[in-house]
This record gives C-alpha cells, structure tokens and sequence, in this order.
C-alpha cells in the first residue's frame, strides 16, 4: 500500500505548480526571497492553493509571521490537528 504524501511534499507540488517551476527544490528553510516569481499574486494564489488542497483556512495574523516553508508547514499541521469548528 503506498504512503500518502507528506505535508512538506504535498506543499512542494502545490508550489511548483503555483510557481510554474516542475523543478523547483523546497525544503522547510525555503523562503520567499528564495524562489522566483513569488511575488504578493502568486502569494495569495499559493494560499488559495494551500487551503484548498489541506481543507484549512488561514487567518490573516497567522500568515503575517510566517519566515519560512517550515513555519507553514507547522501551521498547516496544527491546522490539520484541530477539530474542525
């Protein structure tokens, strides 16, 4: 049986397809000085993304402090731990 995917490369096809970039390396220092084309559109396109692939909804406090992917993905994970309400 295969293992489901897990959030860091779940994360990792969502930016490379928002980012046009099949080739792009993410890992959980990666930010957003780090990849091209990350721009303030193609942010709120990958948030977009992101709640719709994981089923969360993200506050716009909890987005602000953000530094990295790892700092997403641990949002993402605590999101995904949470009763939904």
């Amino acid at each position: 049986m295969e293992q489901a995917p897990d959030n860091l490369t779940k994360l990792t096809h969502i930016m490379r397809r928002v980012f046009e970039n099949p080739e792009l390396k993410v890992s959980t220092t990666t930010a957003a000085c780090d990849v091209p084309n990350w721009d303030s559109l193609n942010h709120v396109s990958l948030i977009m993304e992101v709640e719709a692939a994981f089923g969360v909804r993200f506050g716009l406090g909890e987005l602000q402090d953000l530094k990295n992917v790892g700092a997403l993905v641990s949002l993402i994970d605590q999101k995904l731990k949470k009763p939904m309400q």
